[in-house]
């Protein structure tokens, strides 16, 4: 650490962090699986509403973090300032703690006001209480991450994210679980049968905890470790001029602000869809045990909803970075060019996920939540399938425009789309009384608004108008042979084998058709196939079965 790396080397680290990101991703896509299996869908709405609460915590005290601390730390080495770098790091280090430690605070006392008052369900303040010394534990370990990225590696930021996210995990489950049974004895004393799914939602935060400690003393050691040679580096530094930690944290306000803002744009619109429904419901007359019953079918259909759009966003923000370059040799046609495909190879798994969603719903959640109802989930997917394509490109344009210098942008549209969003849900809540399925309606509508705010802030930046046949109407024909397909050969299957046999084969055979059918009608190229990963290998086989002249 500390020395100045090639380009190849940031290559690197950049590549080993964007791969532990994928992995914690994955990791926490899976164990919300039988995460809700434990808690059931009433357990997961309390789970999901104290959860929310701490995100948005967590973006006000630590989430810009590491980028902030990187940032200015990587800046003073730049110009050999050693002990300007480590002033750097134990301003920061004094601010989160001051900050988070704050912020904790008021989250653990007014737990109950900030479940019952704000968001209607009293019973998830006690994972919310669980949660509050979380935000000092991550505001913390944001700084180490910061400090190594800085000083030019991103090992231990990697390293301690996935050793994070696999304690998480597995505390998460063990937690819910026992705490459930603890949880069981409580409802029987107490004879509110509310107490056994808050409490295993409380059991399930424990994995925030106890993974980000773990996380943050590995980082401490690895600290410790390095402090020798950042001493004698220390020593060795003959700068005069020592930076104030008056000048650092207001250099350090200036550099999160507009991350906070912009992450906090885009985090709120849940906290605020639950608030409205649990206070619009129980205005309403419904009681706790229904609502959170329903955040929770809410939460399966989050859980699924990410997971194409997390491949689809992962596959199209590699073209991203070539977009930038184009963009700033002023080469037009590149840009345009770097776009489109990047929205082509977004749609190509966007497209086919939003349909296999509204045609087998039930099949697909059965076939993971097996011991849970999944009817309210499976209506949601059916509703908000389609947002899955306006989610999908919004997410992409919102890092083209960025690329292209309009930072702010994406940040207006989303306040825009939010207002829009807010408005359609408080109507469709207290006119249409669509219950839950209001607040994914609403969400399509979110979606909506991006993507025709996100296309005329492009076409104003850089004259880019998105081409419709190829990027659209191809993947949306292949789909819906793919769609019809699936539907039937899991119906027919269902009746002789058992279903989650069945949704297994169904989904196997739809993602052949889909392939098959977009090379049929001409939706993938052959020049498209070799720019993929292993491109040259797909293509001759491709050859010798004759989909690929």
């Amino acid at each position: 650490m500390g020395k100045k790396k090639n380009g190849n080397e940031f290559l690197v680290q950049g590549g080993i962090l964007a791969a532990a990101g994928m992995i914690s991703r994955i990791i926490g896509m899976i164990y919300r699986i039988p995460l809700l299996n434990i808690m059931g869908t009433t357990g997961q709405g309390f789970y999901e509403v104290a959860y929310q609460i701490y995100s948005i915590a967590l973006i006000l005290t630590s989430y810009s973090m590491p980028l902030a601390v990187s940032k200015l730390v990587s800046a003073r080495l730049s110009r050999h300032q050693e002990k300007n770098a480590y002033r750097i790091f134990k301003a920061a280090l004094l601010f989160a703690i001051v900050v988070g430690g704050g912020i904790s605070l008021i989250i653990f006392f007014g737990a109950d006001l900030l479940a019952g008052g704000v968001m209607k369900m009293s019973m998830s303040a006690y994972a919310l209480r669980v949660l509050a010394p979380g935000l000092v534990i991550v505001s913390v370990m944001g700084v180490l991450r910061g400090f190594f990225q800085g000083q030019g590696s991103m090992v231990p930021t990697a390293v301690s994210q996935i050793l994070e996210q696999v304690i998480h995990a597995i505390v998460s489950i063990i937690g819910a679980y026992v705490l459930l049974q603890y949880g069981k004895t409580v409802s029987s004393d107490q004879r509110n049968d509310l107490y056994a799914p808050a409490f295993s939602a409380a059991g399930a935060t424990l994995g925030v905890i106890i993974g980000g400690l773990i996380a943050l003393l590995f980082l401490v050691l690895i600290f410790y470790a390095y402090k020798g040679k950042l001493n004698k580096r220390i020593r060795r530094d003959r700068t005069t001029r020592q930076e104030s930690f008056g000048f650092i944290f207001k250099v350090l306000i200036l550099t999160i602000a507009p991350v906070i803002l912009s992450s906090t744009v885009y985090n709120i619109q849940n906290v605020i869809d639950s608030a409205m429904f649990s206070s619009i419901m129980s205005a309403q007359g419904f009681s706790e045990k229904h609502c959170a019953a329903l955040l929770g079918s809410l939460g399966q259909y989050y859980t699924l909803f990410n997971v194409p759009l997390f491949m689809a966003n992962a596959l199209g923000s590699s073209i991203v970075p070539p977009l930038v370059r184009a963009y700033e040799k002023q080469n037009k046609e590149q840009v345009h060019q770097k776009i489109e495909m990047a929205m082509r190879v977004t749609m190509l798994i966007a497209v086919p996920s939003a349909v296999a969603f509204f045609v087998i719903p039930k099949p697909m959640l059965d076939l993971i939540w097996g011991s849970i109802d999944n009817m309210v989930a499976a209506n949601l997917f059916r509703i908000g399938s389609i947002s899955i394509i306006f989610y999908a490109a919004s997410t992409l344009t919102n890092a083209v425009l960025q690329g292209v210098n309009r930072m702010m942008a994406p940040v207006k549209n989303a306040a825009t789309s939010l207002v829009i969003h807010i408005a359609a849900l408080f109507v469709m809540l207290v006119f249409f009384h669509w219950s839950i399925y209001a607040v994914v309606a609403s969400k399509v509508i979110f979606g909506l608004a991006m993507c025709i705010l996100n296309s005329h802030n492009l076409r104003e930046a850089v004259g880019y108008v998105q081409e419709k046949k190829r990027t659209f109407v191809y993947p949306a024909v292949a789909a819906v042979i793919m769609g019809i397909v699936v539907f039937v050969l899991q119906f027919v299957l269902a009746l002789v084998i058992s279903s989650a046999i069945a949704t297994l084969s169904a989904i196997v055979v739809g993602i052949c058709v889909y392939g098959i059918s977009l090379l049929a009608i001409g939706g993938l190229t052959e020049a498209e196939i070799l720019a993929l990963p292993k491109g040259a290998k797909i293509a001759r086989m491709l050859q010798k079965v004759h989909l690929l002249k």
